[in-house]
C-alpha cells in the first residue's frame, strides 16, 4: 500500500469544468500567467478561499481533495502563507504533468459555494 498525503485544492468553476474532463484524475496545465499550482494542507484554508475569493471572482467556488503519493510531494517544502495554518504545497507549473501521475485515485469536490 502505497503512503499518501492528503491535499485539498479551492478553485473556480472553469478549473473544475477541466479536472471532470479528465475523469477527476488530474489537474490542467497552468496558464502562462499562473508560474505555480498551489493546493493547500488543510480543509479550513480551502473553504475560505474557495467561499471568499472564487465566488466573488467567478460566481461558485469549489474545494476539492486528493491523494497524492506522499514520497512524491515530500519533494515540495510547505509553505507558510499567511497564519500558522495558512499552508501550502508550491508546485511549479512544469512538475504539474508529473504531479498528476502521483494522484492516488480521483479529485473530489467536498463542498459548494454560489
Amino acid at each position: 500500500m502505497t503512503d499518501t498525503t492528503t491535499l485539498w485544492r479551492p478553485t473556480g468553476p472553469v478549473e473544475l469544468d477541466l479536472v471532470r474532463e479528465s475523469g477527476w484524475r488530474e489537474w490542467p496545465p497552468r496558464l502562462p500567467e499562473q508560474p505555480i499550482f498551489y493546493p493547500v494542507l488543510n480543509e479550513d484554508y480551502a473553504i475560505k478561499i474557495a467561499r471568499d475569493w472564487n465566488v466573488r471572482h467567478s460566481g461558485a467556488g469549489f474545494v476539492t481533495r486528493f491523494e497524492v503519493e506522499t514520497s512524491f510531494v515530500e519533494r515540495y517544502p510547505v509553505q507558510q502563507a499567511g497564519g500558522k495554518t495558512i499552508l501550502e504545497l508550491w508546485v511549479p507549473a512544469e512538475d504539474l504533468a508529473e504531479f498528476n501521475t502521483h494522484i492516488v485515485g480521483k479529485i473530489e469536490v467536498t463542498h459548494e459555494f454560489r
